[in-house]
C-alpha cells in the first residue's frame, strides 16, 4: 500500500469523501461518518480484531512487560482492558493515536464510567511502555481526565454482617470473618499460608501496593484460625484456606459468588465483597485504633476513602436568655 500525500492522520483504507469519512475495501465505499469520533468508532467496529501488529501487538507487548508485578486481579483487570482497546483500536498503528482518539473512547464509554476509566488508565500505561521503547513520541492519553465516579458509601452493619455469615456455609463464613477480623483484601487473605501464622499474628505481603504488615493475634483471630484448620479436607495444602479436594488455594471468584449468594439468602442488596474491607476499617477506627496501619496505607487519604460510618458531630445549640423566657407566658391545654 501506497503511504498516503494528505489526510495521513486517518487509519488505512479510511477515505474522506463529500463532507463524510468511509471505508474503502476492494473498491467499494462504506459510508461511516460525517463526525470523525464517530467514523473512528464506526471504523473499529467493523474491523473487529483482524489487524495482526499496530496497536493489538503493541497492547499486548505491554500487558506482558507488566505481568510479573502486577497482581492476579489487576492483571485479569487488565486483559478486559485490552480486549476492550484491541477491538476498538484494531487497525490503528500506534502513532496515529492521537489524544482526540482517547477522548471520542471516553465519551464512547461514558455508559460506563468506571470501566471507561480503568481502560483510559491501562492505555495510559501501554502507551508509556511505548514511549521507553521508542515506538511513539508522545503519549495520546496526556491531558485526558478521568470520568467522575461516584464514591462507595455502602456499610454493612453488625446485624447484616452476621446475616450474611449465618447464611454462608462454615468454609465460606470463616473467610469473610478473616476478611473482616483482618482488614485485608479478599486477595490477601485468601493467599494467608500457614508459614504467615505465629504467635504474633499474621503475616502479610500485600498483592496491590507490596506493603508489609503483621495484624497482631487477638482470642477472635486465634479461635478463626483454630475453626478453619478445623475443616474438613481430603488434602490440607500450604495455605489456611483450600479447596475440599486438591488443597489448591481458594479462588477470588468463588468466594464472590458465595458472598453473593449469601447475600440473596439473608435478603441484603447493595454490599460486595470488597465492602468487608470499608467495614473492618471503619470499626476499627471508631473503636479508637489505627485504621491506616491495619489497611497498610502510606496515605491517609486514601484510609479515609473507606471509613463509611464517621461520627457525625453534634452542635450545640445557644441557651436562651433567662430574661426573655421568664416573660413567655406558658399556655395551658
Amino acid at each position: 500500500m501506497r503511504p498516503r500525500k494528505k489526510d495521513r492522520h486517518l487509519p488505512p483504507c479510511m477515505y474522506i469523501k463529500h463532507g463524510a469519512y468511509y471505508l474503502v475495501k476492494k473498491g467499494k465505499w462504506e459510508r461511516l461518518d460525517s463526525d470523525y469520533q464517530g467514523a473512528l468508532l464506526a471504523y473499529a467496529k467493523i474491523m473487529g480484531g483482524k489487524g495482526k501488529g499496530g496497536m493489538p501487538k503493541l497492547i499486548d507487548d505491554a500487558l506482558d512487560a507488566m505481568r510479573g508485578r502486577l497482581a492476579v486481579n489487576t492483571v485479569k483487570q487488565y486483559e478486559a482492558a485490552s480486549a476492550k482497546l484491541k477491538h476498538h483500536l484494531a487497525e490503528f498503528e500506534p502513532r496515529q493515536v492521537l489524544p482526540r482518539h482517547v477522548a471520542a473512547l471516553k465519551l464512547h464509554m461514558s455508559d460506563t464510567p468506571n470501566m471507561a476509566n480503568r481502560v483510559i488508565s491501562f492505555l495510559r500505561m501501554v502507551f508509556a511502555y511505548a514511549l521507553e521503547q521508542q515506538i511513539v513520541d508522545s503519549n495520546p492519553c496526556t491531558g485526558i481526565k478521568r470520568h467522575t465516579e461516584k464514591k462507595r458509601d455502602r456499610y454493612i452493619t453488625d446485624d447484616e454482617f452476621a446475616a450474611i455469615c449465618d447464611a454462608a456455609s462454615p468454609y465460606i463464613r470463616s473467610i469473610l470473618e478473616m476478611c473482616y477480623l483482618t482488614g485485608q483484601r479478599i486477595g490477601d487473605v485468601l493467599a494467608i499460608k500457614l508459614s504467615d501464622i505465629s504467635d504474633k499474628g499474621i503475616a502479610f505481603d500485600q498483592q496491590k501496593t507490596g506493603a508489609k504488615l503483621i495484624v497482631g493475634m487477638t482470642p477472635d483471630l486465634e479461635q478463626l484460625i483454630a475453626r478453619a484448620k478445623a475443616l474438613p479436607r481430603k488434602v490440607r495444602g500450604l495455605t489456611l484456606f483450600c479447596t475440599r479436594g486438591g488443597g489448591k488455594p481458594v479462588s477470588y471468584e468463588t468466594v464472590k459468588d458465595a458472598f453473593r449468594k449469601a447475600c440473596d439468602k439473608a435478603g441484603i442488596s447493595g454490599a460486595t465483597i470488597h465492602d468487608l474491607r470499608a467495614k473492618s476499617l471503619t470499626d476499627t477506627d471508631k473503636q479508637g485504633n489505627d485504621a491506616q496501619k491495619l489497611g497498610g496505607h502510606t496515605d491517609a487519604k486514601m484510609t479515609r476513602r473507606y471509613l463509611r460510618m464517621r461520627e457525625i458531630p453534634v452542635a450545640q445549640p445557644p441557651e436562651l436568655k433567662r430574661a426573655y423566657s421568664d416573660k413567655v407566658p406558658i399556655q395551658s391545654e
